[in-house]
């Protein structure tokens, strides 16, 4: 096999991967989070679909690789850049966008051929519920462990308590602490509805008394 088989073939593999990933990600949504039934002709409608797409940005980056080749075409002055390609780079240039667009090629017969989107859809489906056994059983792990059977429960402790002093309790004595000011700015508003003068009655009672004598 020559380079540029190799290269098409770990770019096919690829970009095979990152479709896989796609549909496990949308089977899990779908019949997970969204609490669907698994549809595996819908799933592979979305799978081709991502394919194609795949194939379509192989296209594109083999496009702008070739426009890329001509304006370096003649070009004999020293680079500027990592993109800014001479003369001297034309037919490395060449070679990746004949590897792209051999990728796209792959992509779309995969796309084409229902029995590889059935198995892509199929291994997709394994990974996500695989995904999901393993939270599943993660979860449960953590939540019927002991302290003698988590060789790490006294360190995690440990740090659960400085965080409560740390975070917890701090936020705890700066709320006491604004309700205890706010508590204290209502009472100075309390208007003062006291006096140091004598009622008016103790007055006249006074008066009648000294004219008495």
């Amino acid at each position: 096999m020559g380079r540029t088989k190799e290269a098409i073939a770990e770019g096919l593999s690829i970009a095979t991967a990152a479709a896989r990933l796609a549909v496990r990600n949308r089977i899990l949504v779908d019949t997970i989070a969204r609490g669907g039934h698994f549809d595996g002709e819908l799933f592979g409608e979305y799978a081709r679909a991502t394919v194609r797409a795949l194939a379509d940005e192989q296209d594109q980056a083999a496009e702008r690789v070739t426009h890329q080749r001509k304006r370096a075409w003649g070009r004999f002055s020293d680079s500027s850049g990592t993109h800014d390609y001479r003369d001297r780079d034309t037919r490395n240039l060449r070679r990746r966008a004949k590897q792209s667009r051999g990728v796209a090629k792959e992509l779309r017969a995969l796309a084409d051929d229902p029995d590889r989107v059935a198995e892509l859809v199929a291994d997709a489906r394994i990974a996500a519920w695989g995904d999901v056994e393993a939270n599943l059983t993660k979860r449960l792990d953590v939540e019927g462990m002991t302290a003698d059977a988590d060789p790490e429960y006294a360190q995690m402790r440990k740090a659960r308590m400085d965080a409560l002093r740390m975070v917890d309790l701090a936020r705890l004595a700066s709320q006491a602490k604004r309700r205890a000011k706010e508590k204290a700015a209502a009472a100075d508003e309390i208007p003062d509805v006291e006096t140091d003068e004598p009622p008016a009655e103790g007055k006249s009672g006074k008066k009648k008394k000294s004219a008495s004598r």
